[in-house]
Order: structure tokens, then sequence, then C-alpha cells
């Protein structure tokens, strides 16, 4: 399997992912489905996605928040942690699976958004990342099938307007 970087970096990713969502709801106070569309659309997102040494190694989660976010930002400050939220690990498990399958961030969340992964933290954050990663995909082949069923039943719905156009002339 072709992973989307060395796994080398990996740690150092999950943890700078989490810690960059958890920043931005507990420290900056923004929504995290708000951010996450910054994110997606940012150059740190395509960075990390292709495992740009600078991006996964070389940015702490709070640098990637202020790269997204912008200079107006940079003077909010982290206030120290003594755990983990919901958000930090929605963050390091998204990051890991990333990793693992190397689908674009915008594809996982378009099919599953930020919030719904976030929601998966009970009972997935007390079990081995493989089981969220398993349901995960179970949720994305769902959600990709109904698509693809939406997708015939609006072709045959064309092809009976065009037919019945074609009949009416």
């Amino acid at each position: 399997m072709s992973y989307a970087y060395d796994k080398i970096y990996l740690n150092q990713a999950r943890n700078s992912l989490g810690l960059m969502l958890d920043f931005v709801v507990y420290d900056v106070e923004m929504d995290l489905s708000d951010y996450w569309e910054r994110f997606i659309d940012s150059d740190v997102c395509r960075g990390f996605e292709i495992g740009s040494s600078r991006i996964v190694a070389g940015k702490s989660g709070i640098e990637m928040a202020y790269d997204v976010l912008g200079k107006e930002y940079w003077k909010i400050q982290r206030e120290p942690v003594t755990y983990r939220s919901p958000e930090y690990w929605t963050g390091w498990a998204i990051a890991y699976y990333q990793w693992l399958t190397g689908i674009k961030f915008k594809d996982i969340t378009d099919l599953v958004s930020i919030e719904e992964i976030k929601n998966l933290y009970f009972p997935y954050h007390e079990i081995d990342i493989t089981g969220f990663c398993d349901k995960l995909d179970e949720i994305m082949d769902e959600r990709k099938r109904k698509h693809e069923i939406i997708n015939k039943g609006v072709k045959i719905m064309k092809k009976v307007r065009e037919e019945y156009q074609k009949e009416k002339q």
C-alpha cells in the first residue's frame, strides 16, 4: 500500500492536526465546521495531504492554524490543556485515516462531515485507531452507494424526459 507520506512523520502530523483543531475551537473560539472549510481550502491542507515535511513535521498545530486563519489571529495564545478534547481526537484520527488511504480531506468530509467524525469520539477514542478507520470506511461506502443510486436515478429520469420530448414533437 502507498501511503500519503512516510510513516516517520505520522505521529507528529496526527498530533499537530489534533492540536490545530483543539486550539481553533477552544482558544480561537471558532466553530469546528467553519474552520474546517477554511482549512480544506488552504495551502496548509494541500501540503499536509502530500506530506510536505514543512507542514507535517515543521509546524505545530497552532502554527498551522495561524497560517490558515491569517495574521490577525497571531495574538491569540494557547492555553495549557491537561486533557485531549474530542476536537483533538478528531484531528488526530482523520490525519491517520488520510495518511492510510491517501484520500483528500475534502473528499472525506464531503461524505462524512467533520462534526460527524467528531461525534465518533464515543466510543472510538477508547479503541484501536483501526476501529475508527473501519467505521469511517463503512459510512463512506454506504454514502457512495447512495450517491451512485441517486445518480443512476437522475440519468434514468433524464432519458425518460428526452424520450418524452421526442414523442411530443
